[in-house]
């Protein structure tokens, strides 16, 4: 089970069409750095658009190319493509320059008119992932009959997109239950938090066997956003999946440089890491100037000082308990 970065494509809806060089360095940087190697980059329109469709708010696909070069050995690196766009994206040249995928994406019901999109894909020698968008207007059944065609026609990967936020758990169950039992494939998950229910969706489809959850650093993406990356890794690291994931290093690099990078364009962060670790380790808010001042005396990490510390005592932890433990700590 693994996560599937969006917040290089889904993410770019919040600048405008794309994250400009800097960002983008900057976010698959810290993804990598963080143990997130499946990254979804360039236009949030797509592989394409910037041309066919006048999306330029963003770097031309040849830019973010270029910007990838270095980083392209060390992950899964690739771009969304709209099945209408099949035809004319330079397909070719996103092999050529070392991309590991394309996703080619359209909306449920409509894959039989994407199978030369998937060929084409395939046989430029790219990985073919594919969204099935809108996935609530079919039915599980209907899905997962249409994820076997896609299958057949060689998709390697197939997610299923909540693209309006508006399932909830058990609908997310029985969609992924249906494709499971259908396709051999890998199947993931991309939810919308519309409802405030895509990380509760996340997590039933990890339960329901789902082999990949998108997500989007900060949970940004289009409209309210997608199940966030440090949420997700929070939580399925809890429930013990995603062991290669460093949630400490992820969660250093939003603070330090993305949270930041992203004030001046006005992004509001509905959980912060410090408020994510308190959930995470159990620790009321109250203790948490305690465990700063501690931290900061001790210089030790304050995110880790509390997951130590709660996982001895949530109820009243003390100062004598916090220098304890941080003196274990160094």
């Amino acid at each position: 089970m693994n996560l599937f970065d969006t917040t290089l494509r889904d993410g770019g809806n919040v600048v405008g069409h794309g994250f400009n060089a800097e960002l983008t360095v900057s976010i698959v940087k810290g993804l990598l750095a963080a143990g997130i190697q499946d990254i979804e980059t360039g236009n949030c329109k797509g592989f394409g658009a910037y041309t066919l469709h006048g999306a330029t708010k963003a770097c031309s696909d040849e830019e973010y190319l270029d910007i990838l070069q270095p980083y392209l050995p060390h992950g899964r690196i690739g771009m969304f493509l709209m099945a209408s766009d099949g035809a004319k994206a330079p397909v070719e040249m996103a092999a050529e320059r070392g991309l590991h995928f394309l996703r080619v994406g359209a909306n449920a019901g409509d894959g039989a008119g994407a199978v030369a999109a998937i060929e084409r894909v395939k046989k430029a020698g790219l990985v073919c992932r594919y969204s099935l968008m809108k996935a609530y207007v079919s039915t599980p059944d209907a899905l997962a009959a249409e994820a076997k065609l896609l299958a057949d026609a060689g998709v390697d990967k197939i997610t299923i997109m909540d693209s309006a936020g508006t399932m909830f758990p058990r609908d997310v169950t029985d969609y992924v239950n249906a494709l499971k039992a259908t396709v051999s494939i890998p199947v993931g998950f991309h939810g919308h938090s519309n409802l405030g229910l895509s990380q509760a969706n996340a997590l039933a489809a990890v339960a329901a066997g789902a082999d990949e959850i998108d997500c989007g650093l900060l949970g940004m993406a289009r409209s309210a956003g997608n199940c966030a990356t440090e949420l997700a890794a929070a939580t399925l690291q809890k429930e013990g999946y995603l062991p290669e994931v460093d949630l400490y290093k992820l969660l250093d690099y939003l603070e330090g440089e993305l949270i930041p990078a992203m004030k001046p364009y006005g992004y509001h962060v509905a959980v912060d890491p410090t408020d994510l670790i308190l959930g995470l380790a159990g620790c009321h808010s109250s203790f948490l100037p305690l465990f700063q001042k501690v931290a900061e005396e001790e210089k030790i990490s304050a995110r880790k000082l509390i997951m130590k510390v709660s996982a001895i005592n949530r109820k009243n932890p003390d100062e004598t308990l916090m220098r304890q433990v941080a003196a274990g700590m160094k």
